[in-house]
């Protein structure tokens, strides 16, 4: 049962100052956190070592945070909500923690920041040896059953190996994450605790995911399987400038996986294929220069030739700029600038990074992340309704969240 029962009958020594479910990258922080300020805790993480997802993020390499965070890069029924939490720990805050603990940022692009000359397995060694030095006790292989609320606090209960286990603390943390990657140990139980305990949950969907194509399309798109092209990617919400890739079942890359988070199904995509550069003012200027060069030959200075041949679909490649007609322009001019894609659906949890809505924010103190409606009990981490940007924003989110919660337990 995950709905919060009343227990009056425990009362008993606790076994720790607070109980955090889930050993991600919220859960972790804290427990270091709270170590800092000589409080207990007890981590329960349901995977068989802790961090699973922090090793695997990046594609091993773990791009810790952004160094242009704001709340302005986060998808929330409630941005200002962020402030808080942003104000307590910044950007500057998780590089110097993680430079005393010898993890430099590099960056790579677009405030990206990585470890230089590590590895996520190294950002994940930080917290464990800081937990292990403060004595704050990791359980793995710890599913988490129930939640019952007690005369001093909360009694958890939960399967180790198979054996039903519990322990008690006056404070609980919920960093059980979302739902994207059920083969990492994603779990709904924060969700389907709220739920049972009446607080409100955002619509939850795959975020920073790839999208598909079906169809009469189908075949143009998998045939470009392993091209990459530097895009703006648009809808009438939101914009990203990167690369998109091409893939046997549709269309992947930065730029895609930043306007999933914004795109809903049946909805239309535009996709500026060329958008630093004018394609009209080009063959304008070639027809002035050289007007017997081939609009293919044009095409394939900014592009991939099989990329270029592709568009042979669409557009008259093999007839020389000078003789496009006014007609065939505004053709090239849509093609490459307004290119329309509407994708059949995305790739689903197993593919997403992320995922969208959450624990509604309205249920829990900005300061604090305490939820108003349970005393004691706090979210943080991905289950709530914050979804960041591609790129370190959500493990910034992460951090800061475990910081605070930690100041509050």
């Amino acid at each position: 049962m995950l709905i919060l029962h009343k227990n009056n009958n425990i009362n008993q020594l606790m076994d720790a100052d607070a109980i955090i479910i889930g050993a991600g990258a919220c859960g972790l922080m804290c427990a270091v956190q709270a170590g800092f300020l000589g409080k207990k805790v007890l981590l329960l993480e349901k995977n068989s070592q802790p961090g699973a997802k922090i090793l695997i993020s990046g594609g091993g390499r773990c791009n810790f945070t952004n160094q242009c965070t704001t709340e302005n890069q986060f998808i929330t029924a409630n941005p200002h909500f962020l402030k808080s939490a942003f104000s307590q720990w910044t950007v500057e805050d998780t590089i110097g923690f993680f430079e005393t603990y010898g993890i430099v940022g590099q960056e790579k692009t677009l405030g990206q920041l990585f470890p230089d000359g590590k590895k996520a397995k190294d950002v994940v060694a930080v917290f464990t040896s800081l937990c292990a030095a403060m004595e704050q006790e990791i359980r793995c292989n710890a599913e988490v059953k129930s939640i019952e609320q007690t005369v001093d606090g909360f009694k958890v209960s939960y399967v180790n190996g198979n054996q039903l286990k519990s322990c008690t603390a006056p404070k609980v943390v919920m960093a059980s994450g979302g739902l994207p990657i059920p083969k990492m140990g994603a779990t709904d139980f924060a969700l389907r605790f709220a739920k049972n305990n009446g607080l409100a949950i955002i619509e939850t969907a795959p975020a920073l995911v790839p999208l598909t194509i079906t169809g009469k399309d189908e075949d143009w798109y998998a045939q470009l399987s392993g091209n990459s092209v530097f895009c703006e990617v648009s809808n009438d919400r939101m914009a990203f400038e990167e690369n998109i890739l091409f893939t046997h079942w549709g269309l992947s890359g930065p730029a895609i996986l930043q306007i999933s988070s914004y795109w809903r199904r049946g909805e239309s995509l535009n996709i500026d294929l060329l958008p630093r550069e004018d394609i009209l003012d080009l063959i304008e200027e070639e027809r002035k220069s050289n007007g017997k060069t081939l609009l293919s030959t044009l095409l394939n200075r900014f592009y991939a030739k099989k990329f270029t041949d592709a568009l042979g679909k669409f557009l008259p490649l093999g007839k020389p700029v000078a003789d496009l007609s006014k007609g065939e322009m505004e053709s090239i001019k849509q093609t490459i600038h307004q290119f329309k894609v509407k994708p059949a659906g995305d790739k689903g949890y197993d593919k997403a990074e992320v995922m969208r809505g959450g624990i509604d924010t309205n249920e829990l103190s900005s300061k604090t992340l305490e939820c108003k409606k349970i005393p004691g009990l706090y979210f943080g981490g991905e289950c709530v309704d914050i979804t960041g940007w591609l790129g370190g924003y959500n493990f910034q989110w992460a951090w800061a969240s475990g910081f605070v919660i930690a100041q509050n337990i």
